[in-house]
C-alpha cells in the first residue's frame, strides 16, 4: 500500500503545484514588474526600454520599474536577468547587440542568447548612425575614412562596451574601409556620447534613439545612417550604402524577453499586452520620433528573429576575422 500512497501523494502534490501555477498566471501581475536594461541610462536600449515600460505597464495594469545594469557590452545585465525566477516579474531588453552580436564575439559567452531566455516580442527596428562632435573637422564619412587611412590608429571610436553592436560596427567599419581606428569601450553608449560631445573621442557608431536628440540639438553631427533610405528628419544625411559602406546598412532590432521557462499563460498575457502597447498611438509616435520603426512579433516570430540573427552575426564575425574576446 505504501507505494500506492506515495504515488497518490505525488499526484496530489503535482496537482497542487499545477493549480498554484494556474492561479499565479490568472492573477499576474499582482505587483510591480521590473525591466532589466543591460546598458547605461541614455543609450538606445534605455530609451526604447523606458518607452515600452510605460505603455506595457498601462496595458498590464501594473507599474514596470526600469533597472539599468550596464557592463561588458550588455553581458552583465543579460546574464543577471537570465538567472532570475521565470515568474514574469523580471523582464529584460533583448536587443541585437546583447543577444546576437555579444554571444558570438566571446570565446566563452556568459549566457546562451536563445536557451536562457523566453522571447516575448520585438519592439522596434532601429537605424544606426555614425556621429561626431558638431565642432569636428570631419563633415562626411569619407573625411573620417581619409583621415584613418592617412594616420592609422590615430582616430578612436567609443562603444557601449567590448563585444556590443557599437563595438562590432566600428570593427566592421575598419574592415570595410581597410582602416585601423582605436576602440574605446564604455559602460554604455550614454557615457561614450558624453565624451564625444566633450571632444575626448572622435567617433561613435550609435543608434538613432540615443543620438537623435543630440543631433537635433546641434551637439552631434550625423555622417551616415543605416536605413533603407534617408530619414525624413535627416534628409541631408546619406545612408551607409550611399557612402560605400553597404555591409553596415542594416537596422538593428530591440525586443523584450524574460528568463527561460516562463509559464505559457504568463507569456500569453505579456504578448497580448505588448501587442496592445505597440499599437498605442503615443508609443508609435514616440518610437518614430527616434527614427525607429515599431515591429510587434509573436513570441515564436521573435525567437526566430533571435536565432536567425545569431547565425548571421556568427558568419559575419568569422568573415571579417574578428578575434573573439
Amino acid at each position: 500500500m505504501k507505494p500506492l500512497k506515495s504515488l497518490l501523494a505525488l499526484a496530489l502534490g503535482l496537482g497542487a503545484m499545477s493549480m498554484a501555477r494556474a492561479a499565479g498566471a490568472t492573477s499576474y501581475p499582482d505587483r510591480p514588474v521590473r525591466l532589466v536594461v543591460p546598458y547605461a541610462v541614455g543609450g538606445a536600449t534605455d530609451v526604447i526600454g523606458r518607452v515600452m515600460a510605460r505603455y506595457l505597464g498601462e496595458a498590464l495594469g501594473q507599474s514596470i520599474v526600469v533597472e539599468n545594469k550596464p557592463g561588458a557590452g550588455g553581458s552583465t545585465g543579460s546574464q543577471y536577468a537570465s538567472k532570475q525566477p521565470a515568474d514574469g516579474y523580471t523582464l529584460v531588453m533583448m536587443v541585437e547587440s546583447s543577444h546576437a552580436v555579444n554571444p558570438n564575439v566571446y570565446a566563452k559567452p556568459a549566457y546562451d542568447a536563445v536557451k536562457d531566455f523566453t522571447p516575448i516580442t520585438n519592439i522596434a527596428n532601429v537605424p544606426g548612425v555614425m556621429v561626431v562632435n558638431v565642432s569636428s573637422q570631419y563633415r562626411t564619412a569619407q573625411d573620417v575614412i581619409d583621415e584613418a587611412r592617412k594616420a592609422p590608429a590615430k582616430l578612436n571610436y567609443g562603444s557601449s562596451g567590448n563585444g556590443g553592436l557599437s563595438h562590432l560596427s566600428g570593427a566592421l567599419f575598419g574592415h570595410t574601409t581597410r582602416t585601423n581606428i582605436t576602440h574605446v569601450p564604455y559602460k554604455g553608449l550614454g557615457p561614450a556620447l558624453n565624451d564625444l560631445i566633450a571632444g575626448q573621442i572622435d567617433v561613435v557608431f550609435d543608434n538613432m534613439p540615443s543620438s537623435g536628440a543630440l543631433i537635433a540639438g546641434n551637439q552631434l553631427r550625423a555622417l551616415a545612417v543605416s536605413s533603407p533610405k534617408r530619414l525624413a528628419h535627416l534628409p541631408n544625411v546619406p545612408t551607409y550604402a550611399e557612402v560605400g559602406l553597404k555591409p553596415m546598412n542594416d537596422m538593428s532590432w530591440y525586443g523584450l524577453g524574460a528568463p527561460a521557462g516562463l509559464d505559457a499563460a504568463v507569456l500569453h498575457k505579456l504578448s497580448v499586452a505588448a501587442k496592445a502597447a505597440l499599437k498605442n498611438p503615443e508609443l508609435v509616435k514616440t518610437i518614430e520620433q527616434q527614427g525607429a520603426v515599431v515591429d510587434y512579433q509573436s513570441p515564436q516570430q521573435f525567437r526566430d528573429t533571435v536565432e536567425r540573427s545569431n547565425k548571421a552575426w556568427a558568419k559575419l564575425i568569422k568573415d571579417i576575422g574578428f578575434k573573439k574576446l
